[in-house]
């Protein structure tokens, strides 16, 4: 039930399950839980923070502790804004870094890293850092993601060298990221990736949203050809969501909002 209401989510993100989501996340069910964490991700409720907090450093399971430290992110993101109390964001940044030094769990771990994107504290930078330099590519992808998350475009050099790594997780992290952070020089990069048919889909969807969040004529043009090139529904409502968001990124632009 919980992963259904999941995808339905998914579909329309109108919808609320929070009081189900809640009610589940005590279900002895593993998976339950997890899935429950995952169906609260568009809540901004802080009141749900002591109680991901506790999941992240007291549920006997991994695949929960996993979720827990994820669901967490969203909330650094919120206390980067200012709109949950400083004494909070510290309490959730706390935990989870006391969780990623002690946790044996590298799926744990990854997760944690994650979230911890979002943060501006100086310990972040050194965790992504060590983690690019993992030959793991389960841990170059988690950098990668905490890279895009991160606002600052120093990483630019390390997302450009791994566009066009070999392993496909890899190389729609990077792309992912250079969209996020906007990294306009790797826009030609991004057409390349969206407009080679060779390439796998999940690269080329990341590419395809990147380049709407790049903004510019060309990637607008590239999108377009795309959308007119389109071989089933689900190929061009993608597009389609890409151009409506390159268009709000464009007005952005005129009107001076950036990174």
């Amino acid at each position: 039930l919980v992963a259904d209401l999941e995808s339905l989510l998914e579909a329309d993100t109108l919808l609320s399950f929070d009081d189900i989501s809640l009610f589940a996340l005590n279900d002895e069910d593993p998976a339950v839980r997890s899935n429950a964490i995952r169906l609260l991700w568009e809540s901004e409720d802080p009141h749900l923070v002591p109680i991901l907090i506790h999941l992240l450093c007291q549920d006997p399971s991994d695949l929960v502790r996993a979720a827990a430290a994820s669901g967490l992110g969203k909330f650094i993101y919120l206390g980067e804004l200012d709109e949950i109390p400083p004494l909070l964001l510290k309490e959730i940044e706390e935990n989870l870094l006391r969780t990623f030094n002690t946790s044996s769990n590298q799926e744990v771990q990854r997760r944690v890293l994650e979230a911890l994107g979002y943060s501006s504290r100086k310990e972040v930078k050194t965790l992504i850092e060590k983690a690019f330099q993992q030959k793991d590519t389960r841990w170059l992808a988690s950098a990668l993601f905490a890279m895009g998350r991160s606002a600052d475009r120093q990483w630019e050099s390390q997302i450009s060298v791994m566009i066009d790594h070999r392993n496909d997780e890899v190389r729609a992290e990077a792309v992912r990221a250079a969209g996020e952070l906007e990294l306009v020089n790797l826009r030609q990069a991004l057409i390349e990736k969206a407009t080679d048919m060779e390439e796998v889909w999940d690269v080329r969807v990341a590419s395809i949203w990147s380049l709407s969040q790049l903004g510019g004529e060309d990637a607008r043009e590239t999108l377009e050809e795309l959308l007119e090139m389109a071989e089933d529904d689900d190929e061009a409502e993608i597009l389609e969501e890409a151009l409506d968001n390159l268009s709000f990124t464009d007005d952005q632009h005129i009107f001076g909002f950036s990174l």
